[in-house]
């Protein structure tokens, strides 16, 4: 009598939102390239910015695309259904200035992470994974001096607004609002933050923060302060948010940033590599208490080990100057994004 051999379990299933961004596109790829069945949510999926998606090994099989934004939760909904678990990406980086904060920034971001969450309870998903960023842990005035600023360290969410810094006043409400609905919900919600993201891109649009190394590495017009930037390649933002996802011990916040440099110590590391480019002028001011250090330990204690920061510094360039964003173009203008004005002497 033949032997009827068991049928293979099916894969695990997981939902991630703006499946087509920066850090989503690396964590959609890394998720299909571990036998995860995948639903990427995108706001049109026969944009060909989205195309990059299909060519991903194994997505013919196991990706499929959900038209969806985060406003709409009948469309989040249908995307999260069948999956287990949840990685909330989507997220508005604003890279001009923010002239309506509720309608470009707030509600995106705020609305958005509760729709996806209450998606989320009504069909049974186990775990959501947040990403939040390190805007919502380093505005924190009553945080003591010279300490080095981990999980416990909140920004002051009224003190980004009356400054006007929309986007980490957004990540603060936002990743406090995820950790309370999972607590009052019986939703498991983990949240990670990372900090300035770069590393070589999958997806064709230049992000907000590959413009600011852009703008460094070509000179852009004005003087740059030497300040110090935390940094965290996208790829180690993809390991760590499956990492937090499979840990059945993982809770709460992740600080997602390994490294810290300055401008001048940037510039001079990637003119050893790469010595063709102009580069930006920096002044000879010290900034190293305007960036206060950040701890990766919690992360680290996951099992999270982060590349080196030369390794995302020079593959960023090698892949921009393989996708000709380095190159002058007539009428291309380098811009500094208005998030990153503060690092300007303009």
């Amino acid at each position: 009598m033949a032997s009827v051999s068991a049928s293979p379990p099916p894969p695990p299933r997981a939902c991630v939102t703006g499946g087509g961004g920066f850090i989503a596109s690396w964590l959609v790829k890394l998720l299909l390239s571990r036998g995860y069945a995948v639903h990427a949510t995108v706001r049109d999926p026969s944009d060909p910015k989205n195309a990059h998606l299909r060519r991903l090994d194994g997505a013919p099989e196991s990706l499929l695309l959900f038209k969806a934004d985060v406003l709409d939760r009948d469309a989040l909904a249908a995307a999260v259904a069948g999956c287990e678990g949840v990685f909330h990406v989507a997220s508005p980086v604003p890279a001009d200035k923010v002239l309506d904060p509720e309608s470009e920034v707030l509600g995106p971001a705020v609305k958005g992470t509760l729709n996806v969450l209450q998606a989320c309870s009504a069909n049974n998903v186990q775990k959501v994974v947040v990403v939040s960023s390190t805007a919502a842990v380093h505005f924190n005035p009553s945080w003591p001096q010279g300490r080095m600023k981990d999980e416990s360290c909140w920004s002051d969410r009224n003190l980004c607004m009356k400054n006007e810094d929309w986007y980490s006043a957004a990540k603060t409400i936002a990743e406090e609002t995820a950790l309370e609905y999972g607590e009052k919900n019986g939703l498991i919600v983990v949240t990670v933050c990372p900090c300035i993201v770069l590393g070589p891109l999958l997806h064709p649009v230049v992000n907000t923060t590959s413009e600011l190394l852009i703008y460094i590495i070509k000179g852009g017009p004005s003087v740059m302060k030497n300040f110090p930037w935390n940094i965290v390649d996208a790829r180690d933002v993809a390991d760590a948010l499956l990492l937090v996802y499979e840990k059945v011990e993982s809770s709460g916040r992740y600080i997602c940033a390994p490294a810290q440099i300055s401008t001048k110590d940037m510039v001079n590391l990637l003119k050893k590599a790469y010595p063709n480019y102009n580069y930006v002028h920096c002044d000879d001011k010290d900034y190293g208490s305007a960036i206060s250090r950040v701890t990766s330990e919690k992360l680290a204690s996951l099992g999270w080990r982060p590349r080196k920061m030369e390794e995302t510094l020079c593959d960023s360039v090698a892949y921009y100057e393989k996708a000709g964003l380095v190159q002058d173009v007539e009428g291309r203008a380098c811009r500094l994004p208005h998030i990153f004005h503060f690092a300007s002497d303009k």
